[in-house]
């Protein structure tokens, strides 16, 4: 009797548990399709998705003087889909959707996904097929709330509906951000290689695949020429992955990689590594994609007239030394109240070919020389040493760690002093005094300062003090221009170190 109703219990059980999944799976669908039914009362026509003209961003300086304007107009050159090399149609199909022709508008793990970061980050993100970036290109905003992605998803099923595959791939290939004022592939290749759509190759293809997701960071004339490699690596590795290339042909791909040679931009543009950086601090403060859709002034903290006498300024001083094969330099110009940096100059000539002038110098690591020597200092005061403490400028031997061998550090001149007051020493840039004081302060402490003033580079870690001796006073150590100029601040506003500020409005 015990195992008869045991058995009654458990088909019970059964029923009643088939009887709620069936009640919550109807009452799910009942209520998905009230929430499908209240999105779509609003939304554009899905036959909308058509050519929209889009509105540039203008960065200018304080002043208002025009320093670049990312979209004075698109650049659109509408292709059809049997222009499109198959290598193209691969390439983004491979980073951007795998699924593309297998789903109908939405991917449901991506979607999960998506959602998933609203509990983390505070908004969804992530999980859009090719029709809804379209949908997201064309008929919806950037904005990143719920209701956006809501829909995105209606309307990308809708979408599906009315167009074939094919279609809609070409839309979006004419649609999507290639970077600057290139939207669509075809405007895309001529931009970056000076030819059509049908005339890219297998590895210009994989290039202008990857740069949609971020086409500002990926383009090879923004802030880091080199970014579109990471991503172009990533998109052959997809190709390959999906049997779209062979392992040999990867390989070949990516060693060819750092050897593009890309059409040369034009040179419309002012103080373009300050624009570049300004830009990269913008799209941290407005996100990739609302920056390339465009609406915006930006007033920056750059003053253009100084910009170009500090252009100048750097251009001549490189002049003079390039005899001793010193070819290139950098200035950056800060206001230590308020961080408002004034100018920026990241090489000798932005535009030149002989050497990398595109590289922003100002955030390279350089040995800063005797530039370093007010924090061994500052670090002595804190100390409770005095401007009027005497040290002996004479010959010294310091142990360099290593048995029987010393460290004997020399002045520029090659002179001698006796004794000196701290502030003659710092003042004259004396070597000895400074290598002395460190010793006495120690390098734990004198770094430990340095990070505090802004120094990234130079935070006491293990590593950093295994690495550094005394000399790190004389500037034995790699820093930023940026941090030294950020670090500098703090002596000229009080003690204060301010950040550099590069955006006043937007």
């Amino acid at each position: 009797m015990r195992r008869v109703k045991r058995v009654i219990t458990r088909v019970t059980l059964l029923k009643w548990g088939a009887v709620v999944a069936v009640v919550g799976i109807v009452v799910a669908v009942i209520l998905l399709s009230i929430v499908f039914a209240w999105v779509a009362k609003d939304l554009p026509d899905p036959n909308s998705v058509v050519r929209r003209s889009g509105f540039s961003t203008k960065i200018v300086d304080r002043n208002g003087k025009l320093l670049y304007d990312f979209f004075q107009d698109y650049n659109r050159v509408p292709i059809q889909i049997e222009d499109v090399p198959d290598a193209l149609k691969k390439a983004t199909i491979a980073i951007e959707d795998k699924e593309f022709y297998a789903h109908q508008g939405f991917d449901m793990f991506g979607i999960l996904r998506g959602f998933s970061r609203l509990f983390t980050r505070g908004r969804a993100q992530g999980g859009s097929t090719l029709t809804q970036q379209l949908t997201k290109n064309v008929l919806l905003t950037s904005d990143r709330s719920i209701m956006r992605k809501l829909k995105e998803l209606v309307l990308s099923i809708q979408i599906e509906r009315k167009f074939s595959k094919d279609q809609i791939l070409q839309m979006y290939l004419n649609e999507a951000p290639y970077g600057g004022t290139a939207i669509g592939i075809g405007a895309a290749s001529e931009r970056y290689f000076g030819k059509t759509a049908k005339e890219l190759t297998v590895l210009e293809s994989a290039i202008l695949a990857g740069m949609p997701q971020a086409p500002s960071r990926y383009s090879p004339y923004g802030s880091d020429p080199q970014a579109y490699v990471g991503r172009t690596t990533a998109v052959l590795r997809r190709m390959r992955e999906d049997g779209y290339i062979s392992a040999e042909e990867e390989k070949r791909y990516v060693t060819e990689l750092p050897q593009v040679v890309f059409k040369s931009p034009v040179h419309d543009i002012r103080a373009p590594h300050f624009v570049f950086y300004a830009k990269d601090q913008l799209i941290d403060l407005l996100g990739d994609g609302v920056l390339e859709q465009g609406g915006y002034t930006v007033t920056t903290s750059l003053d253009l007239e100084l910009q170009e006498f500090a252009q100048k300024v750097v251009a001549e001083e490189i002049a003079k030394v390039e005899s001793i094969n010193i070819t290139n330099g950098a200035a950056m110009v800060m206001n230590p109240n308020t961080g408002e940096v004034l100018a920026m100059v990241g090489s000798k000539n932005y535009f030149a070919e002989n050497y990398d002038g595109k590289y922003n110098v100002v955030l390279a690591e350089r040995q800063p020389g005797s530039t370093i020597k007010p924090v061994t200092y500052a670090a002595a005061f804190a100390k409770g040493y005095a401007p009027a403490t005497m040290l002996l400028d004479v010959p010294t031997k310091f142990p360099s760690g290593k048995a029987g061998e010393f460290y004997e550090p020399k002045n520029y001149d090659g002179k001698f002093n006796g004794p000196v007051q701290l502030r003659f020493a710092l003042g004259s840039s004396l070597n000895i005094p400074a290598v002395k004081l460190l010793s006495l302060v120690g390098i734990k402490e004198m770094l430990g300062l340095a990070q505090t003033m802004g120094f990234e580079t130079l935070a006491p870690t293990p590593e950093n003090l295994r690495r550094f001796g005394l000399a790190v006073t004389l500037g034995g150590g790699e820093v930023r221009l940026f941090d030294l100029v950020r670090a500098y601040s703090a002596f000229a506003n009080g003690g204060e170190r301010v950040e550099p500020v590069a955006i006043l409005k937007v």
